[in-house]
């Protein structure tokens, strides 16, 4: 940690002090599902025992909470492990798209394509292109906090900028922007599923709001993803590049004696290099296979665009539309799977990263192999999310919600807000965001909807909240990395200055990406192909 000249610690020192003692004192997220599950179970039991029932708007009859711990409850939990598992939502989408990103990362598409983009921005746009790549890079999923900061380092040294912006500015736009992207990822998938999973809750909001998928938030992403893009490339030029300059803080890295961390991630430790030197110029191959993957890309989009346009085309509904349902809504894994595939398998071939098809395989396994801690973690949850549908325990806490904020009148923006600071808040202690979205999805998205709000609305409120704190928690692993990267500039560096690094960036996201919500909110602008703001039949 940091100290001031007097030797005493710092406020900044003495926050993260206290969040890193308090979130060490939570279990990990595998035992916090598990503690749930039990808890969940118990309730219910004591519940059912006292002949608890819930009376669900619009159902023809009441709900009859029922208990894990009674015959039946016992029964159903034995019959259906393998099935609560097996059919949680987020793997059905999850897993193709991380396999056909896997097959672009593992060939070294898209670390080409960010280091082709840095490298080729003049040195006024470099710093919003390094936001750009920043809140886009969550593609690539948590890699993004390995790969983007130390080539957005040397891509400032290069051009006589200060390299230390571009590796706090590349770290805080990855992290603090990290829910959005122009691009649909594994993340949209991840959330829509889990969103999908709890709409049984309350059969009623289900039967009557728009089905999540993982384009629901495309046209919310896109805009939040401009407008924070634009935010953290002037962040990083006009405050935090200025401040570095007037602290003189050195621009010449030294050798700090590591050249890896190693690091806990979701309960599996990973070695993660950590040498500043690397070249980030692009060889001949590289080059040429960016430009055939880009030119897959490209030709892809516009066979799909055709295809999806054509009068008799198989991708429309039955009334020959695409909204609010259509085939073409239910291929969007497939379409981002083909994407990710070809393109990364044609830059491959190309760039003789890989010698053919018979490498794609091995390049699944590997991403497989990076799926291992969710695919354990999923586990627990879809157990979770289970005994939460079937006890009728999601349908009680739903209607109970919903009936004290109509009660308080708090059924508006303001309650939203308050979701927000609450995800925001919960962020700095539980860094997983699909642990985080399926804790508060199972409550808040059908207590909002039962007060007519849709859930892919209530999804795109909690993308604030599971990003803009995230660069100033030490619960963050990739902090360590991040910190390591700075001792090669500033040697007694700890997480003190990393926090005075990342502020002026965590609260300007988080007001700006609010008003990027309260536009969409208050002119009820589609939030994505066929997903609105509120739910007009339980408004």
């Amino acid at each position: 940690m940091t100290e001031t000249s007097t030797g005493r610690r710092t406020f900044s020192d003495r926050m993260l002090t206290a969040i890193e003692v308090a979130g060490n004192k939570l279990p990990s997220p595998f035992n916090l599902f598990l503690w749930l599950f039990i808890i969940v179970g118990a309730i219910g039991t004591i519940a059912s025992l006292m002949g608890v029932t819930v009376s669900v708007p619009g159902a023809e009859k009441a709900t009859v909470v029922k208990g894990l711990f009674t015959g039946e409850g016992l029964a159903w939990f034995t019959s259906n492990l393998g099935a609560n598992y097996i059919g949680f939502p987020p793997l059905v989408t999850v897993m193709p798209i991380l396999l056909a990103i896997g097959i672009a990362e593992k060939t070294g598409f898209l670390s080409a394509a960010i280091r082709a983009a840095i490298g080729s921005a003049p040195k006024w746009l470099l710093p919003y292109m390094v936001g750009f790549l920043g809140i886009t890079g969550s593609v690539m999923a948590d890699s993004v906090f390995v790969i983007l900061p130390p080539l957005a380092a040397l891509a400032f040294k290069a051009v006589g900028r200060h390299p230390v912006a571009g590796l706090l500015g590349g770290f805080a736009a990855a992290g603090a922007g990290y829910s959005t992207s122009i691009v649909p990822t594994s993340l949209d998938a991840l959330f829509a599923g889990i969103t999908t999973a709890v709409l049984p809750t309350v059969p009623t909001v289900a039967a009557v709001a728009a089905p999540v998928n993982p384009v629901s938030n495309y046209y919310f992403n896109i805009v939040s993803s401009v407008v924070l893009m634009i935010a953290a490339g002037f962040l990083i030029d006009k405050v935090l590049e200025p401040r570095l300059t007037r602290e003189n803080v050195p621009t010449v890295a030294r050798t700090s004696g590591e050249s890896s961390v190693t690091i806990e991630d979701d309960g599996v430790e990973v070695t993660v290099a950590t040498d500043l030197g690397a070249d980030h110029a692009l060889t001949d191959d590289e080059r040429r296979g960016l430009r055939w993957g880009g030119w897959t890309a490209l030709i892809t989009s516009i066979v799909v665009t055709v295809v999806a346009v054509l009068p008799n085309s198989p991708w429309r509904n039955e009334a020959g539309e695409f909204l609010p349902r259509s085939p073409l809504l239910n291929s969007i894994v497939f379409i981002v799977f083909l994407l990710f595939a070809a393109s990364g398998y044609v830059y491959g071939t190309k760039s003789k990263s890989i010698n053919g098809f018979d490498d794609v395989p091995r390049l699944m396994g590997e991403a497989l192999k990076d799926m291992v801690p969710f695919l354990v973690l999923a586990f627990v949850m879809g157990q979770f999310v289970a005994l939460f549908n079937w006890s009728g325990i999601g349908s009680w806490v739903a209607v109970s919600g919903a009936e004290a904020l109509q009660a308080t009148g708090m059924t508006g923006f303001g309650v939203i807000v308050l979701f927000v600071l609450l995800c925001s808040l919960l962020n700095l202690f539980i860094i997983s965001g699909s642990a985080m979205w399926t804790i508060m999805a199972a409550v808040f998205v059908p207590m909002f909807g039962l007060v007519g709000l849709e859930p892919a609305f209530v999804q795109a409120a909690f993308r604030v909240g599971d990003s803009a704190t995230q660069v100033i928690t030490p619960m963050n692993p990739y902090m360590i990395v991040l910190l390591t990267y700075l001792r090669q500039y500033m040697p007694k560096a700890g997480f003190g200055n990393l926090a005075a690094g990342m502020m002026p960036f965590v609260v300007p996201f988080w007001v700006l990406w609010m008003g990027v919500v309260a536009i969409y909110y208050f002119f009820d602008l589609p939030l994505g192909p066929g997903n609105g703001i509120f739910i007009e039949a339980l408004r």
